[in-house]
């Protein structure tokens, strides 16, 4: 697609943002509010929920299949739609599960565990296939914005669920629960499939002729024999695991070394989320900006997304051994602008990047990359729970404890820092691009 006509516009973004609300909106209540059910009103163990979220990350080690079905049938929208219908019924399947749990916790854990496999299946589907027809029908220019607007409107939809389900699930039962399981993803369902619909008329993709068609594995090994490709890999292995490392020990941090209380823990998240915001819009007004026609732009705000990541993490370090007179909020807000910032430079180089190589891949390149990122995530919090744990145990307090946990973090993304430097010059990313003409800030659909 390389006419600028092709492109979408704002509104196009804006529509498949919606999507992406949508996704955000459902897969909240499986891995916030049922995990909370579980632990708190059925007395399970903790580590049931955490088992069935890490399933629903293995399980989008299929994102390739998913992408690469989309590159070979020429559109993405029939994809979305297939994986946003499929994770709502794994929602919904999810919730029936948990009210399953109360009266036969057995048979409940069992039907839990197949509704958090075809959630896995949706959100791979849906994910991939959403970003690959974004990274295809965005123009070069635009797209560090379009990945912050589609990243912020996700986390609206996390809110916008969170505040609104919250209300409806009041006063607590496992019927209302379903009901209220039923009515987002039904809602989700419908707005996705509205976001979504003739978006594609445009420039519509021809699908490849028999004959053209790679077979899947064959398809896969040849992107992994794409240098490029495969260092983006690692990277985002790499980087997401030290970016979802941080998740689960940040709140428990601040009560043990600063006295926190839940609530002001739970403020401290706040502000850590406002600067992933503040970083993400700033990149977005930046790489409008300035990116376009300055080379090797992403590449160059990705290195230093994770440098600056790793610096704020290397300063949590210093203040577990300083203590109290830490300015914490100061150093977690930095550290949260400093992720938003990351976040969206290297969904934009990873936009970017899908359009190299060989064409007709995009989707599973895509498919690729989101597998990593989705064991990096399933890992990462994982991981720097166990880290916290572990070294507990080896040291004799636990301010030095996390002040390794947190430099070790920080290490992690120097490292995604070099592994970003070495994608290459080669890069589409790197290729100085044409100034958008005048007027042309807004292109019409």
């Amino acid at each position: 697609m390389s006419a600028n006509n092709s492109y979408l516009g704002w509104l196009g973004v804006f529509r498949l943002g919606l999507v992406q609300t949508a996704l955000g909106a459902i897969v909240v209540l499986t891995t916030s509010t049922l995990n909370r059910v579980m632990v708190v009103e059925l007395a399970l163990p903790a580590l049931l929920p955490g088992a069935l979220v890490g399933w629903h990350y293995a399980v989008q080690m299929s994102r390739p299949r998913w992408g690469y079905g989309s590159d070979m049938g020429g559109s993405r929208s029939p994809w979305i739609i297939g994986g946003m219908a499929t994770l709502g019924l794994g929602a919904i399947g999810a919730a029936l599960a948990t009210a399953w749990m109360e009266t036969a916790a057995a048979a409940g854990v069992i039907a839990a565990f197949v509704a958090f496999f075809v959630i896995g299946v949706g959100v791979g589907a849906a994910g991939t296939n959403l970003l690959a027809l974004l990274a295809t029908k965005t123009a070069p220019s635009k797209k560090a914005a379009a990945a912050a607007v589609v990243w912020i409107m996700m986390i609206f939809g996390f809110v916008l669920t969170a505040g609104v389900a919250g209300k409806m699930l009041d006063p607590f039962s496992m019927t209302r629960l379903v009901v209220v399981t039923c009515a987002v993803s039904t809602i989700a369902f419908a707005v996705a499939s509205l976001a979504v619909w003739n978006i594609e008329k445009g420039a519509p993709a021809a699908p490849l002729p028999t004959t053209a068609k790679t077979p899947f594995r064959q398809a896969v090994a040849e992107i992994w024999n794409e240098q490029q490709a495969r260092r983006f890999t690692i990277f985002v292995f790499v980087s997401m695991l030290a970016y979802s490392a941080q998740d689960l020990i940040l709140e428990p941090f601040a009560g043990l070394i600063y006295g926190y209380t839940p609530g002001e823990s739970t403020q401290l998240a706040g502000v850590q989320n406002g600067g992933v915001l503040l970083g993400m819009i700033a990149t977005a007004i930046i790489g409008t900006t300035i990116g376009k026609s300055r080379a090797g732009f992403m590449r160059i705000w990705t290195m230093g997304g994770c440098v600056a990541s790793a610096a704020s993490l290397i300063a949590l370090a210093v203040g577990a051994t300083v203590g109290t007179s830490w300015p914490l909020q100061l150093n977690v807000f930095t550290l949260g602008v400093s992720n938003g910032a990351f976040a969206v430079a290297a969904i934009g180089s990873m936009m970017t990047l899908a359009s190299a190589g060989k064409k007709g891949r995009e989707g599973t390149r895509m498919g690729i990359w989101g597998a990593s990122q989705a064991v990096a995530f399933g890992l990462g919090g994982f991981l720097g729970a166990a880290a916290i744990d572990a070294t507990r145990a080896l040291f004799a307090d636990t301010a030095s404890a996390f002040a390794f946990v947190f430099g070790f973090e920080g290490l992690m993304f120097l490292v995604a820092a070099v592994l970003a430097a070495r994608v290459g010059r080669t890069a589409a990313d790197d290729i100085k691009l044409p100034a958008m003409p005048a007027g042309d800030h807004l292109p019409a659909e």
